[in-house]
């Protein structure tokens, strides 16, 4: 399975966090993610956060599975700004999507949620929820190169709740 360069890498996590400031325009959590055909130019789905239960990961890894198959999955990317946390996590790896692409780690978020209500990261990595699985799911990230952009966003939105 090939994997995407580091121009793909850059524009599709600066997509997912433009579907996180979609989200916000929604009254939602500044959360996206993108899910990417094999040949790493095509996107197949994006979704923003909708709620705590229903995040932006999670929800597009549900929505994928039930409408491509497992072998196909496999040989997609799913990117998002943040680190999918745990929930998030175990749903992708039950979707069977093969490759994981996150721009900046969910404990830099604490850092900026601070302990928030809204928002109570738990401090469980994705890493650790793939490596206690039965598959070698890919998993690149953090890309420090957008961190600054993340930031940003989670920042604007966090300031102001």
């Amino acid at each position: 399975m090939s994997r995407p360069n580091q121009e793909q890498i850059l524009n599709f996590l600066k997509l997912s966090n433009e579907v996180g400031r979609r989200a916000t325009e929604l009254g939602h959590h500044p959360f996206g993610a993108v899910l990417v055909a094999p040949d790493h130019e095509t996107v197949l789905l994006t979704q923003c956060n909708i709620d705590t239960v229903n995040h932006a990961e999670s929800t597009l890894a549900r929505i994928a599975a039930t409408n491509y198959p497992a072998d196909y999955l496999w040989q997609c990317t799913l990117y998002t700004a943040v680190e999918p946390c745990c929930m998030c996590a175990g749903t992708i790896y039950w979707a069977n999507i093969g490759r994981v692409v996150y721009g900046m780690l969910e404990e830099r978020l604490l850092e900026y949620t601070g302990n928030h209500q809204e928002n109570p990261t738990m401090s469980v990595s994705s890493e650790y929820v793939f490596s206690h699985g039965q598959k070698d799911i890919d998993l690149i990230g953090p890309v420090p190169e957008i961190e600054a952009e993340i930031i940003n966003l989670q920042q604007q939105f966090w300031q102001n709740r």
